[in-house]
């Protein structure tokens, strides 16, 4: 059962990025309110994910109670770098959104891969518990993958072809 910790722990680190990240979108594009509103909502979401996942982990022995993966500076000076253009540029919003959208989708899908591992182990091992959190954690997390892809195709045409 160490590959179901493993996955357990991996997936936990997922979530509790993609919390993260979906809160700074939101605080970064404050003035497009759907993605402000929708961002907040779903990381709440991620955020009783991380929760469902710790009480899993601490069944399979691994202790999952802090914040997951890098500190608050780390991802702050991260942020920087990225978004640090030449001096008096800066980037073009729709651009930055378009960018932080396909993140936030691309981090969604590698968590939904480890939310169907977990289900296939889940079942393989009969551990009706996993399942449950499974069976009530994807679907929302396919849900924020729709809502970043239905984004970016709504959002692509008029910010690509206006520069």
């Amino acid at each position: 059962m160490i590959g179901i910790a493993l996955t357990v722990h991996v997936l936990h680190r997922g979530e509790w990025r993609l919390a993260h990240d979906l809160m700074a979108a939101a605080d970064r594009h404050r003035a497009e309110h759907e993605v402000r509103h929708v961002a907040h909502d779903l990381a709440r979401w991620s955020h009783e994910h991380v929760q469902r996942l710790a009480a899993v982990g601490a069944e399979y022995g691994i202790d999952l109670d802090g914040p997951a993966g890098e500190d608050a500076d780390g991802v702050l000076a991260a942020l920087r770098r990225e978004t640090a253009g030449a001096p008096g540029q800066n980037p073009d919003p729709g651009l930055l959104l378009l960018r932080d959208l396909r993140e936030l989708h691309l981090a969604a899908a590698e968590n939904s891969l480890h939310w169907e591992m977990l289900a296939q182990a889940a079942q393989a091992a009969r551990d009706s518990a996993l399942l449950s959190v499974v069976s009530d954690c994807h679907p929302r997390t396919l849900r924020q993958m729709r809502w970043t892809n239905t984004m970016i195709k709504n959002l692509s045409p008029q910010i690509l072809t206006a520069l």
